[in-house]
């Protein structure tokens, strides 16, 4: 994870702050920096989309190719994730710096939609046991300027949402074999809801209190923070405890309430945002979530 170094001055003066419910960029503990969301944004993918949040920017592409379906699972496709950490984001990243990070993301990615309820697995099967979509989601982190997860889930859904699967059509002969015939109209597609997938809202415990969208600088004067995946109706999916400190029951609750009431609002914003850019086609308006 990229860090950045501060003086114990430096670091009293964002706790003091946050107490007061006033962050050194003059954001209040639950608000989240503007955020910019582009999609279709790589020519050779089914999907795609890119971030940016804060000085986090974030590519993700989705490539949609056949395989065949799990034993354990076969009337459903299935997810593969893949989190490249370039070595341009941060000098930490150079060499093998970044494997740690990219597999713990990619375990994290794993663990939110290993469930029928994130994506609707099923859709994704063309004939059980047999054939089935296989979506490999890319995530490139171009650069770390605080919030990882928080930015990288809105990329993934955001591209999940982009992502257009060809149309197949199973033809069966008189002998029962079966031919898979793909469509070659790029209009001839189905597309996944995204309306259960989940954003992960991760709060940071500062002093006594608790931040959302939490800077590099906030993040350095954080021993303990709580990542919550919520859907858009407020359900949380996964959590999970990152930092040497420790969480309290009490904090805990009041961190889970936090993520569920700043999570349904920045689902909103980004469904929002999602309808409003494709309508306008090539057009990218740069539009702030929580602002």
């Amino acid at each position: 994870m990229a860090s950045v170094s501060l003086s114990e001055a430096e670091k009293v003066y964002i706790v003091h702050g946050v107490q007061e419910d006033l962050r050194v960029d003059g954001r209040g503990c639950e608000d989240y920096r503007g955020v910019e969301v582009e999609t279709d944004v790589v020519s050779n993918t089914s999907g795609s989309a890119r971030v940016r949040l804060g000085h986090t920017d974030i590519l993700v592409g989705v490539k949609a190719e056949m395989g065949t379906p799990k034993l354990e699972k076969p009337n459903e496709g299935y997810l593969e994730f893949f989190v490249d950490c370039s070595a341009n984001a941060t000098p930490e990243f150079e060499g093998r710096g970044g494997d740690d990070l990219g597999t713990e993301i990619a375990n994290t990615l794993y663990r939110i939609f290993h469930n029928k309820s994130s994506v609707d697995l099923e859709a994704l099967c063309i004939s059980p046991r047999e054939h089935c979509w296989v979506l490999y989601v890319d995530v490139l982190l171009l650069e770390c300027g605080g919030n990882l997860f928080d930015a990288i889930s809105i990329a993934v859904k955001a591209a999940l949402f982009n992502t257009r699967i060809p149309r197949v059509r199973v033809l069966e002969d008189e002998e029962g074999s079966k031919d898979i015939e793909l469509s070659d109209d790029p209009y001839d597609s189905i597309r996944l809801s995204v309306e259960h997938v989940p954003c992960i809202v991760t709060l940071c415990k500062i002093g006594c209190r608790h931040v959302v969208d939490a800077t590099l600088q906030e993040e350095a004067c954080s021993l303990a923070s709580l990542l919550v995946a919520v859907t858009s109706k407020g359900v949380v999916t996964c959590v999970r405890k990152v930092g040497k400190g420790s969480l309290d029951p009490e904090s805990i609750f009041e961190m889970m309430e936090t993520s569920k009431r700043v999570g349904k609002v920045l689902h909103a914003s980004l469904q929002s945002v999602l309808h409003k850019e494709e309508s306008l086609g090539p057009r990218r308006p740069k539009i702030g979530f929580l602002g």
